[in-house]
């Protein structure tokens, strides 16, 4: 089993000693405490490994490959040599910052084997620092990005055997810090745990893609400006869960998250929102919530917003008329507007985007409390165009089918 590194004794008193000056000096004394090295990488790889399943077996987040990332975090030394090692439970404190107040960040990344053969990741980068955002939110020790990513694409490369290549199918990644403090006074995680694991994984939605429903939740709130809905932690998550059962058990997949006084759209169960509405003159509106610290900064959202802005610059996506027009705005939609654009015809296509899903349609949505409902036919496929060519060109990047920046091989 992992060591998880344990500070702050308890005092018979019942309290921790860490008052916020104690936490202020300690912090201030390691300025200069080791950051992450990947030149001090060990490897502890097991001799027997597990058999890898068959890609038509795979559904999402439920096996995971051999080995972990592991590196713990002590106000003393900082960051610890990190450790490639086999996958198995972790000891940690009932007492850790973790367990009593939720000091847990993640990440959600894929690797994918390309089509030349070498594993690869996409837009990493921008995983890494939201990685350091979320955790500066929650006061965990801060850590070096490249160095963490360097060390991602090093374990990608040692379970790459893992990585499956049938259609929808990829290495799901799952860096995760938890603070490791001991004790239950309030105070910043000064210690902590930082861990890599992999999980082959098969499409979120099992079988063919075809089109979600929704739910517009307008009693229940996800998240509120000021708050932390615009980073991805733990704590987000779990209040989810019952309004989501309640959806569905009166027949829906996801929840449409609304807020404020106007109940504007805001995420779609764990994705991004995206509305797509037809113009007169033939030309199509591309919207999604802005980034006001309610919507997480989702990397397939930024993706979609990237190409459909190049679209407009001599930049195309392949499945789209070049002449066509996309006018793509980041901006609140009360869900009163969206009714009003479907009841008119306006209302071209509704769709969700993030790591785990990549893009689904959404054909039904409903809300009031009189049962009522917008729906929207999607086509034989389940994909209006925009949604169609962006999931299209997006997969094709991320399986290096295309080639493009964005797609960041692990070998190098």
């Amino acid at each position: 089993m992992a060591p998880v590194a344990i500070e702050t004794p308890v005092h018979t008193n019942g309290t921790n000693g860490a008052s916020s000056d104690s936490v202020k000096k300690v912090q201030q004394e390691t300025e200069h405490v080791h950051d992450i090295d990947p030149s001090k990488l060990t490897l502890h790889l097991k001799s027997e490994l597990t058999p890898v399943p068959a890609p038509e077996t795979l559904t999402f987040g439920t096996v995971h490959t051999d080995h972990m990332l592991v590196l713990n975090y002590s106000p003393e030394l900082g960051w610890s040599a990190p450790s490639i090692e086999p996958y198995g439970p972790m000891q940690v404190d009932p007492m850790a910052s973790c367990i009593q107040y939720a000091t847990n960040i993640f990440e959600g990344m894929k690797a994918y084997m390309g089509a030349d053969g070498r594993p690869r990741l996409f837009r990493p980068d921008l995983n890494m620092a939201r990685m350091k955002r979320s955790a500066d939110r929650l006061a965990l020790p801060p850590f070096d990005e490249q160095a963490l990513l360097k060390l991602i694409k090093t374990l990608v490369m040692v379970e790459k055997r893992w990585i499956p290549t049938a259609p929808g199918c990829s290495l799901y990644i799952r860096p995760t810090m938890f603070g490791t403090r001991c004790g239950f006074g309030v105070t910043p995680s000064t210690s902590a745990t930082l861990l890599v694991i992999l999980s082959p994984s098969g499409p979120y939605f099992p079988g063919p893609v075809r089109p979600i429903s929704l739910y517009a939740e307008s009693r229940v709130r996800r998240a509120w400006p000021g708050g932390t809905g615009g980073h991805k932690l733990a704590l987000n998550y779990a209040p989810t869960l019952r309004p989501t059962h309640d959806a569905s058990l009166q027949g829906y997949n996801q929840i449409l998250w609304l807020f404020g006084d106007d109940d504007h759209l805001g995420e779609v169960g764990q994705m991004n929102a995206f509305v797509v509405l037809r113009r007169e003159d033939g030309s199509l509106d591309v919207i999604t919530p802005p980034l006001d610290g309610t919507i997480l900064p989702g990397v397939t959202r930024q993706s979609v917003l990237d190409l459909t802005r190049a679209h407009m610059l001599n930049a195309p996506i392949p499945g789209l008329p070049a002449e066509l027009t996309l006018h793509v705005q980041e901006r609140h939609m009360p869900i009163a507007e969206l009714v009003e654009h479907s009841e008119a015809g306006r209302l071209a296509e509704v769709f969700g985007v993030g790591t785990a899903a990549v893009l689904v349609p959404i054909n039904r949505i409903g809300y009031g409390e009189e049962g009522k409902e917008i729906a929207e036919e999607t086509g034989a496929s389940g994909f209006g165009p925009v949604a169609k060519a962006v999931r299209e060109e997006i997969m094709a990047i991320q399986e290096a089918r295309r080639t493009h920046v964005w797609s960041v091989p692990c070998d190098e």
